[in-house]
């Protein structure tokens, strides 16, 4: 009888070290059925971007005042950087701030 046969025999793992997660489990984790996100501006030819829409800047800006990245937001490479432009020009002007109020 071979040593792995045995292992196997006894309720234990893998001779190799087939231990599953550090829980105890052997689920797969993450996973899951994602839909494509799509850039909204080229989707949509009539939605302009412009830094004096300053709802449209607070819609891609987190809490904190950061610019929300391409990869939740959705937005294509060449949108995603006039989106930048934009939201700097709002910033300079003091249309929309650099930080969150704090409270």
């Amino acid at each position: 009888m071979a040593r792995n046969d045995y292992k196997n025999d006894m309720g234990e793992g893998d001779y190799r070290g087939d231990y599953g997660d550090k829980d105890g489990d052997d689920r797969k984790r993450g996973g899951g059925v994602y839909r494509k996100k799509i850039c909204r501006f080229c989707a949509d030819s009539e939605f302009h971007l412009d830094y004096k829409d300053v709802k449209v800047m607070q819609s891609f800006l987190s809490e904190h005042g950061k610019i929300v990245p391409r990869r939740i937001s959705g937005n294509c490479a060449f949108h995603q950087r006039e989106l930048t432009t934009q939201v700097k020009r709002a910033r300079n002007l003091a249309l929309v701030g650099y930080i969150s109020a704090g409270y």
